[in-house]
């Protein structure tokens, strides 16, 4: 069985960050590890406070897994500052793992920011260039680039800023832009654009981390970066379709529908 690590906070509500991962990576087929870099105290309405791992645990528990259990993809997701940064790229360094997929995750969907504002710098310059794949959303890309996006031109420069950053891929997110959902895929050759009909819900709680664990798990099953993100993209849009209310606020995505209706080989199919 193929194995996928992810490093990232903890959701308590269940929706987003480990937890979002864990399931993404078990609907997939794959088996699923995590390294916990913050736990943070948030539902689908807002983010009551985020506490922070020490950098030595976070580098224990990368230990742990590494030195037992070699992960055939790597997600990482929140990373709220320059020490659990640091961290984690030492300890990349140190294992070079392969399919590694960075989700710049800065703010959370009630608006809360979950990256310090003075780690961005230190995030583009220490973990950009370890990214397989990167795969911001628009505001994240803004951040990031500088460059305000407002059409499919405008990401497609934005992500081959990003890529002569050091990524050596980049999918950027269009969910922010009006019309359909489209995102871009650019591997440093060409574009690749994917394009789905947009689900009119409020239940989007865990999207990103959702897609960039699909994309992991596909990448460790041996697919090629376009069909990755082709195949995420048809798991993530399937999770929203089929979105849960619960809670006040922004709902979880359902990542267990198509297992609850076809079984454990339905994302064969996929």
């Amino acid at each position: 069985m193929k194995k996928v690590l992810t490093i990232a906070g903890s959701d308590c509500s269940g929706g987003a960050g480990v937890q979002a991962d864990l399931k993404t990576f078990a609907a997939n087929g794959v088996y699923g590890m995590s390294v916990i870099v913050s736990v943070v105290a948030e539902n689908t309405c807002r983010v009551i406070d985020i506490q922070d791992i020490t950098p030595d645990m976070i580098k224990k528990q990368m230990d742990a897994v590494f030195e037992d259990i070699i992960p055939d993809a790597v997600k990482i997701g929140m990373l709220s500052g320059k020490e659990c940064m640091e961290a984690v790229a030492e300890k990349l360094e140190k294992y070079k793992p392969v399919n590694v997929v960075i989700d710049p995750v800065m703010i959370a969907k009630g608006g809360h920011a979950l990256m310090k504002e003075d780690s961005l710098e230190f995030f583009i310059k220490r973990l950009i260039p370890l990214a397989g794949i990167l795969t911001p959303n628009i505001p994240e890309a803004e951040a990031i680039t500088g460059i305000e996006i407002t059409t499919v031109e405008d990401m497609k420069k934005a992500a081959l800023r990003i890529y002569e950053m050091g990524a050596d891929s980049v999918l950027l997110k269009g969910g922010h832009l009006d019309g359909d959902a489209l995102d871009i895929l650019f591997d440093g050759k060409e574009f690749y654009i994917y394009s789905t009909k947009r689900i009119q819900t409020k239940n989007t709680h865990g999207t990103g981390c959702t897609l960039s664990s699909a994309i992991a798990s596909n990448l460790a099953l041996g697919l090629s970066f376009p069909a990755a993100v082709e195949k995420a993209k048809a798991f993530v849009t399937m999770a929203i379709e089929h979105s849960l209310e619960i809670g006040k606020g922004h709902g979880p995505t359902n990542h267990l529908y198509g297992v609850y209706k076809n079984g454990l080989d339905y994302w064969r199919l996929l």
